[in-house]
């Protein structure tokens, strides 16, 4: 597979929510985690100008998208209301991703073996490349590396947050460049560069 292009990328933001954090406490440090690698690839790729799409499942139940990822979001992204598990199945979310013109589709949030893998393998049935970002999305206990499995069966590519982002800046220049102006997002969360 080649490199991931940030001018070819789209970052979507499948149901990102507190609701989706499990009932245990190990469950919910994992959760806690994986948001705040999502929220720090949120903010990169705003700072690319990447577009983003988001969406919420029944957000008066699982809570708005988490607001360490939604501070990050740019102002004029969608957030959808997602009432299936496949955003492919939502005509609407899948019209805001081809208006964007890119073609790969790299997702974060949860739950990995429900949502984030239904909407993966619908949008590579349009089409798309996708790509899932591993260390961004969660589910609780052994679900989140059943649905990486999944996904990766279903011929989806699994990357991880610090690779989507040197990926998307390519050169050592571009990254210098790229942490002189943005210096808060030069590591990855729990990475120390």
């Amino acid at each position: 597979m080649p490199l991931l292009d940030r001018d070819h990328s789209v970052l979507i933001v499948v149901d990102a929510q507190p609701g989706f954090s499990g009932a245990d406490v190990a469950s919910r440090k994992a959760a806690t985690r994986s948001r705040a690698v999502a929220a720090w690839l949120v903010a990169v790729a705003a700072a690319l100008e990447i577009p983003i799409v988001a969406t919420e499942e029944n957000p008066a139940k699982n809570g708005p998208t988490d607001p360490s990822i939604a501070a990050n979001l740019p102002p004029a992204t969608p957030v959808f209301d997602k009432a299936e598990f496949g955003l492919a199945g939502v005509p609407e979310i899948v019209a805001a991703v081809e208006s964007t013109g890119r073609r790969t589709a790299v997702l974060l949030g949860a739950e990995t073996d429900v949502c984030v893998a239904q909407s993966a393998i619908g949008l590579r049935d349009r089409g798309f490349r996708v790509a899932v970002v591993g260390d961004a999305t969660f589910s609780p206990g052994a679900m989140h590396a059943h649905g990486l499995d999944r996904m990766r069966d279903a011929g989806i590519e699994i990357h991880h947050a610090k690779g989507v982002y040197y990926e998307w800046l390519r050169t050592v220049a571009a990254a210098r460049a790229f942490v002189a102006a943005h210096p808060s997002l030069a590591d990855p969360p729990g990475f120390g560069l």
